[in-house]
């Protein structure tokens, strides 16, 4: 098979092989199955940038590198009825998001709204599981992270900001929810990983070098963003014409939000890197708010709105060539429902990590592309 080949596994199977790894690293089962459900609902709403390819690259060497803990202390440092304060202690993000997230739904329950803020942690996966979460439970969410810099503010070449997603995720009465899950870059890490790991040059305007000319090789882009050379471009693009200014104001807000109200660690200081070179844990910030809408309307009445509203969006009149426009979360419903049939495509790149994880951590498994 070539780089860019694929071969398909069931959504159960990489979810139970996750869960595996995860606990040979140390994981325990609890929270193993926790991190494995994370990543593979990235998977099935097809954001393969955030799924099984990077249990290894991401999250398994870097607990074997010291710099995230197996041990999750999810620490609630302040409360008070509606909000919450909470210390990860670098452990897994996953589990981290999960509980603060529930804490969130929880508080609204009670209270019409809830806030947790987290510091200390590390990176929770995909943003829109959370917004899920709520959205499950009739509640609106705002959730955000903060993250290793990335971006160039406007005007500038410098990576200071992370990728530093604000997703919004609601219930409707359709079949899937409304979650708008993007980052504040014109484009994040991840997809860049992405493009590396299939050999595909990017599209010019996602990465800018310290000239603030293009980069299009995926892998100068990734090895620019760790040593600095490179900057992603916040949403909009380069300068002030597209607008780039607003995806760096947003970036700039969920910043703020993950780290001034935890009192947790921004911007440089998030890169994960000491003065001689060593890696350290990156004491990652989030934020997670709930709202009841209860607390407003009848469930019922709030989603049908929402439903409308959503319908006669994409009832409007199309572009020319154009045969249908999407709302937030349909593209992920429909790659869900295809690969519910077909299973999670896997290349050639990701096979070998998953392999490779495999066989390091001593995990019994066979792959069904091995049988």
């Amino acid at each position: 098979m070539g780089q860019n080949e694929v071969v398909y596994a069931a959504f159960d199977e990489m979810r139970e092989f996750m869960r595996k790894a995860f606990a040979a690293a140390g994981v325990s089962p609890e929270d193993a199955a926790v991190c494995a459900d994370v990543l593979i609902e990235s998977d099935k709403r097809g954001i393969d940038s955030h799924g099984v390819g990077r249990l290894k690259p991401i999250y398994l060497d870097r607990i074997r590198e010291g710099i995230q803990r197996v041990k999750t202390n999810f620490e609630v440092v302040r409360e008070t009825p509606t909000t919450a304060v909470i210390d990860g202690h670098d452990g897994m993000g996953h589990v981290i998001g999960v509980r603060a997230m529930g804490m969130a739904v929880a508080k609204a329950r009670a209270c019409g709204m809830g806030m947790t803020v987290v510091r200390n942690s590390t990176h929770y996966g995909i943003a829109g599981y959370y917004a899920l979460m709520a959205a499950r439970e009739n509640m609106i969410c705002f959730t955000g992270t903060n993250a290793r810099p990335s971006i160039a503010p406007t005007f500038g070449v410098e990576n200071m900001l992370g990728t530093n997603p604000l997703t919004i995720g609601f219930p409707t009465d359709e079949d899937f929810p409304f979650v708008l899950d993007c980052a504040t870059s014109i484009t994040q890490r991840g997809k860049i990983e992405h493009y590396a790991r299939i050999n595909k040059a990017m599209p010019a305007g996602w990465v800018i070098d310290r000239t603030g000319a293009a980069v299009t090789d995926p892998n100068a882009a990734l090895q620019g963003l760790v040593d600095g050379g490179c900057a992603l471009c916040p949403l909009g693009g380069i300068g002030d014409e597209l607008a780039g200014y607003k995806g760096y104001g947003y970036a700039a807000v969920v910043e703020v939000l993950s780290a001034a109200l935890q009192g947790g660690i921004f911007l440089k200081a998030l890169g994960g890197v000491n003065s001689d070179g060593s890696h350290r844990p990156y004491h990652l910030g989030h934020f997670f708010m709930a709202i009841d809408v209860a607390a407003f309307t009848e469930p019922a009445a709030f989603k049908k709105t929402a439903g409308d509203i959503l319908r006669e969006l994409r009832a409007s009149k199309k572009a020319r060539g154009q045969d249908r426009i999407y709302t937030a979360g349909e593209k992920e419903y429909l790659a869900f429902v295809e690969r519910s049939k077909t299973g999670i495509p896997i290349n050639r790149a990701v096979r070998a990590s998953l392999t490779a994880a495999r066989d390091e951590y001593r995990v019994e498994h066979v792959f069904s592309w091995e049988k």
